[in-house]
């Protein structure tokens, strides 16, 4: 029988109301329902035993300012307050969310900087040496991409190979709107990602490393292999997978409001669990590899 080892899990969460402050590093607030699940669906004792737990909490970065925003000018002034509130706190997030020059343009630099944070704890909790899983709803995919593809072009670097995703054996991501922002380029010139943790062995990669579940009635969860040519050479060699699930109860299966449903979901939680069981069979990761 295959020995099991430990895993670090990352969970970022998306667009959205998360809070307007900084939370503890070990607290488990947006991922509850997915933490929870999977630990009854894998066993506690063996859940607690290898499963190194962190979120990536960035909510705040926008949060405030934002709610300033709408307090200051629209409250008691302007009407369609919920749609407002969508808006602001969800289409913004991913409107403010971009690189560019100077000081004042802090948002991406800060954002990043909580994944910096985050990874560089989770390292304390489960060692240098753990395969890391990543899991990523919505806006939280798009983050991450970015932040991979900082690392692997120069752009960012971190002190450990950990911390740099070296030994990061994949990805999850949900109700995944990474596709919108690749319209600005056309589809032959839209790269991607390449597969990360380069200090796993190749017999011990997960295949495919980069998983993407979406529900249909999920108007912000999109597939990913027609995003792009880098896309659908990941797609084609294996190691991205594009797959349809169904979420939510009786209020939220059937319509837009599945985006916020995944967390508590089998559909989700089934193939998560099998990932990170896959990832225990891994072991710990050599600093180098010959």
């Amino acid at each position: 029988m295959t020995e099991d080892y430990r895993v670090a899990v990352a969970v970022i969460h998306g667009m959205g109301s998360q809070g307007d402050k900084p939370q503890d590093p070990n607290a488990i607030s947006f991922s509850a329902d997915l933490y929870r699940g999977l630990r009854a669906r894998m066993g506690a004792e063996r859940f607690d035993r290898l499963v190194g737990w962190r979120e990536i909490f960035w909510a705040d970065v926008l949060q405030s300012r934002q709610q300033q925003y709408m307090d200051d000018a629209l409250a008691g002034k302007a009407r369609w307050m919920q749609t407002r509130d969508f808006v602001m706190h969800r289409l913004a997030d991913a409107a403010a969310y971009r690189w560019e020059k100077g000081e004042s343009a802090h948002v991406y630099r800060d954002i990043h900087g909580r994944v910096a944070a985050a990874l560089a704890h989770l390292e304390t909790v489960t060692g240098p040496r753990a395969p890391l899983i990543v899991l990523a709803h919505s806006l939280g995919g798009h983050i991450l991409s970015n932040y991979i593809w900082d690392m692997q072009k120069g752009h960012a670097t971190a002190p450990t190979p950990f911390q740099r995703l070296e030994t990061m054996a994949g990805l999850v991501t949900f109700g995944c709107n990474v596709p919108i922002f690749t319209f600005a380029y056309a589809h032959e010139d839209v790269e991607a990602i390449r597969r990360p943790g380069n200090l796993i062995p190749p017999d011990r990669h997960l295949t495919p490393w980069w998983r993407n579940y979406n529900d249909r009635d999920d108007p912000l969860g999109m597939p990913l292999r027609h995003s792009g040519k880098g896309y659908q050479a990941l797609h084609d060699a294996g190691e991205l997978r594009d797959t349809w699930i169904s979420v939510g109860g009786a209020l939220t299966a059937w319509n837009p409001l599945s985006h916020n449903a995944y967390w508590a979901d089998a559909n989700l939680q089934r193939p998560v669990a099998a990932m990170i069981a896959e990832a225990m069979r891994i072991g710990p990761v050599e600093e180098r590899v010959t």
